[in-house]
């Protein structure tokens, strides 16, 4: 319940920040707060696999935006923008995952955060402020991709348990 509960904060915040600081932003909420959820959703695909993991996560992003509209009705492009580039995202990432699902979690985590982080840095501002903006898109790839390092170092402390599990499967 923490991850979700992390994961709906992090959302949030990312898009209330960009909200009331445009593009600017972008970069410093994709290290904080982006490169935290693409990690906390590997977290949730170890502990949700096979236990209705699409619905929870469709559940889990469509919440996320659908609070930071229900805060401010002006983040809604915002939270659009947000929503489909984590669906499009989740599915880039889900697919590189699985693919890892034998290794330890540091690979699984940061493999499938590059084509996470990939996705979601194109989708994102471009939907987000209608144009493509080819400095925004390297420096969100960037930031979320060391961002999201940074947390799974910090996170993999969590995994112990469920790293015994998935090797062992």
């Amino acid at each position: 319940m923490i991850p979700v509960l992390i994961y709906l904060l992090a959302i949030v915040l990312a898009n209330m920040i960009i909200l009331w600081f445009g593009p600017q932003a972008a970069v410093l909420t994709a290290f904080l707060f982006i490169g935290l959820d693409l990690t906390l959703r590997d977290k949730l695909h170890d502990q949700w696999h096979g236990k209705q993991l699409w619905w929870k996560m469709l559940a889990l992003i469509c919440g996320g935006s659908a609070i930071s509209i229900a805060l401010n009705w002006d983040a809604l492009p915002i939270a659009l923008a947000s929503a489909t580039a984590f669906l499009a995202a989740g599915i880039g990432d889900s697919l590189v995952y699985a693919g890892l699902r034998k290794k330890r979690f540091m690979i699984r985590a940061n493999g499938s955060n590059v084509a996470g982080s990939a996705i979601d840095s194109i989708v994102f501002p471009t939907l987000a402020f209608g144009v493509f903006m080819p400095e925004i898109v390297l420096g969100q790839f960037v930031a979320k991709f060391v961002g999201g390092f940074l947390w799974s170092l910090v996170l993999q402390k969590f995994f112990s348990k469920d790293e015994a599990e998935i090797q062992s499967a």
